[in-house]
């Protein structure tokens, strides 16, 4: 890929890190298990299939590559049909929050403020939904929103908003055409009086943004 675009491999790394918001290698992670959750919604393959389908030697690499970025496991997902009864959230022990909440404000595009979307939002490590958020909520439309006790670190609050007209806004079989997007961060989580406020901004999703992994739950 460097090669083709005529750059060193050190310096298209940065730049594709730059513009994504992750690596190459993690991006293309990204892309073969959202194919993986594609082919577990749509087809009978055997999750044996899927994993070599989607480029990985190892059904125990792939199963947990995907359980730790989906939150749950591929035969888990498909039986559930891509939705899940609740968020998925890390609940590894953390210090004790120095602030008692994030919260703000999310903001759609003025063109899109009057439709009816599901909004999903959650503090991750990285400026990209990879794996499971610590905290999250889910709200029924745009608007203000709270996540309490946010444990101690650096954090993305990250915003994903569908179109709630059909019945597989979560799933991935899906086109991105409507897919609303906003990030905010990284913030640094210190011990401040009050609550720390995060406002999200969100706009349409891009080819080079990566696909989103969590499984997310239905109303």
């Amino acid at each position: 890929m460097a090669r083709t675009a005529m750059f060193s491999k050190f310096h298209f790394t940065r730049i594709f890190q730059r513009t994504t918001g992750i690596s190459p290698g993690r991006f293309l992670m990204v892309m073969r298990l959202h194919r993986a959750k594609q082919l577990l919604l749509s087809t009978s393959m055997s999750i044996t299939e899927i994993t070599h389908e989607v480029g990985y030697a190892s059904v125990g690499t792939f199963s947990s590559r995907f359980s730790s970025s989906v939150g749950v496991s591929p035969s888990t997902y498909r039986r559930l049909r891509g939705v899940t009864p609740q968020v998925p959230v890390d609940n590894r022990a953390v210090a004790q929050p120095p602030i008692p909440a994030i919260q703000g404000m999310v903001h759609a595009p003025e063109s899109e403020e009057s439709e009816d979307r599901l909004t999903f939002i959650g503090l991750f490590r990285d400026p990209v939904p990879l794996g499971r958020p610590v905290r999250c909520t889910v709200l029924e439309k745009p608007g203000p929103y709270r996540l309490d006790s946010p444990p101690p670190g650096q954090w993305y609050v990250l915003a994903c908003s569908r179109l709630r007209g059909r019945q597989d806004y979560w799933q991935a079989n899906w086109s991105d055409d409507d897919a609303l997007i906003g990030v905010h961060g990284p913030m640094t989580i210190s011990r401040r009086p009050g609550a720390m406020e995060a406002d999200l901004h969100l706009r349409r999703m891009t080819p080079l943004d990566p696909p989103i992994l969590l499984a997310l739950p239905l109303p």
